[in-house]
C-alpha cells in the first residue's frame, strides 16, 4: 500500500516561502509514477497546483502558483517537494501530495486521476 507523508508546514509572513516535502513509501521505486501537490482551503474545493513527470522532465502549474512555486522530484529518495515563494494570505490551505502509476511524458492535473494521498500539511500564510 503507498504512503504519503507531507512535512514542512507552517505558519510564514506574506512574501515568505516555504518548502513542502512529500515522502512515498509502499513500492520498490516511485521512478513510473507521477506527483502532484494540491491544496484545500477551508470552504473551497481541493485546488491543483503543480505536477511532475515520472521522469521529471514535465512539469505542470497551476496560473494562479506559476513563477511563484516550483514542483521537483528526488527520485533516489522517492520525494517531491514544493517549493513556494512570494507566498500571499490566499495561499493559507492544508496542502496534499498524491500520486499515480503514470510511466512516460503524460501526467494528470486533476484530482480525480490520482489514485494515492498524503494526509495533508497545513500552510497559513499571515502577519
Amino acid at each position: 500500500q503507498i504512503q504519503l507523508v507531507e512535512s514542512g508546514g507552517g505558519l510564514v509572513q506574506p512574501g515568505g516561502s516555504l518548502r513542502l516535502s512529500c515522502a512515498a513509501s509502499g513500492r520498490t521505486s516511485f521512478d513510473n509514477y507521477a506527483m502532484g501537490w494540491f491544496r484545500q482551503a477551508p470552504g473551497k474545493d481541493r485546488e491543483f497546483l503543480a505536477a511532475i513527470n515520472s521522469s521529471g522532465q514535465r512539469t505542470s502549474y497551476a496560473n494562479s502558483v506559476k513563477g511563484r512555486f516550483t514542483i521537483s522530484r528526488d527520485k533516489a529518495k522517492n520525494a517531491v517537494y514544493l517549493q513556494m515563494n512570494s507566498l500571499k494570505v490566499e495561499d493559507t490551505a492544508v496542502y496534499y501530495c498524491a500520486t499515480r502509476y503514470a510511466p512516460g511524458t503524460w501526467f494528470p492535473i486533476r484530482d480525480d486521476e490520482y489514485r494515492d494521498w498524503g494526509q495533508g500539511t497545513q500552510v497559513t500564510v499571515s502577519s
